[in-house]
């Protein structure tokens, strides 16, 4: 159900963000936003992530959406570098690369369309309703965050800022559904086992999903935007010191690091990264 809120927001011209990673939850999000919101009104935003993302995620969202403003925007440096610059990975507790490559980025392009709609004359040009595709079964996390509310960080210099989760509540495969009966099929990579989508390799993934893209990134290198993701990510963690997946703590033991390799079980080949 569509909180009386949004409508009313909808009826004031509010501008309405798609964050879109390419990913199924983005793709039901816009799905539902595209019968709620006027066109004229509908803004999707993409945070490309360059090398370890997914190939064909902008090509993906194109394809799945009907002519709607379509902006991407960049972090000025990508997550390897970050690796690399810091000399560890990021973290659930600590996830720079959410802050610093998606949220940060995508709030930046949102406020140059407010200043663009103000210099327009719009009489609203500042209200905005930023949406976001994170759903409650996905994590403990995920389910306690609030569905909607006013973003007092981003409601400055004349702005109204709400953040809003429009598919909080539903379910994974309510989600495969919505894509569904739109006539539309998801990203190619739910096809081939992947459950999550954006990162290739991904601190938040489980061990399944980093196998399968192991598996993918030395089958079907086409998938990637970068053939050498892999070795790369694995080179990281030698250089570093540091493994990308957080160890679980176990009672009474230190907890138990495991590289992308043992977890895979698929070994890298670091000689390409020479040629590279």
């Amino acid at each position: 159900m569509i909180p009386q809120a949004i409508r009313d927001l909808v009826a004031r011209g509010a501008l309405f963000v798609a964050n879109h990673s390419g990913g199924k939850d983005s793709q039901a999000m816009y799905l539902m936003l595209r019968d709620l919101v006027p066109r004229e009104q509908l803004v999707i935003v993409h945070a490309d992530l360059g090398a370890v993302e997914w190939a064909g995620a902008v090509g993906h969202i194109l394809a799945t959406t009907a002519g709607e403003r379509f902006v991407t925007c960049q972090a000025r440096r990508n997550l390897l570098q970050m690796i690399d610059d810091r000399g560890m990975f990021p973290s659930p507790e600590m996830r720079q690369c959410t802050s610093d490559l998606k949220r940060g980025p995508i709030e930046k392009v949102i406020r140059g369309i407010t200043r663009e709609r103000q210099a327009l004359g719009i009489k609203e040009w500042g209200l905005v309703v930023n949406c976001m595709g994170m759903r409650a079964q996905e994590s403990s996390g995920r389910k306690k965050l609030p569905v909607f509310k006013l973003s007092a960080r981003n409601s400055k210099a004349g702005r109204e800022w709400y953040d809003w989760l429009p598919i909080h509540g539903m379910l994974e495969d309510e989600v495969f559904a919505t894509i569904a009966a739109a006539g539309q099929q998801p990203h190619i990579v739910y096809q081939l086992g992947m459950r999550r989508f954006s990162c290739v390799f991904c601190i938040m993934a489980s061990e399944e999903d980093l196998k399968t893209a192991a598996r993918l990134a030395t089958e079907r290198p086409e998938l990637l935007n970068d053939p050498h993701l892999y070795a790369k990510y694995v080179s990281l963690e030698r250089t570093t010191g540091q493994v990308m997946l957080m160890p679980k703590s176990r009672k009474g033991q230190e907890p138990l690091k495991r590289t992308l390799e043992d977890i895979t079980g698929v070994k890298a080949d670091l000689s390409v990264l020479e040629v590279a």
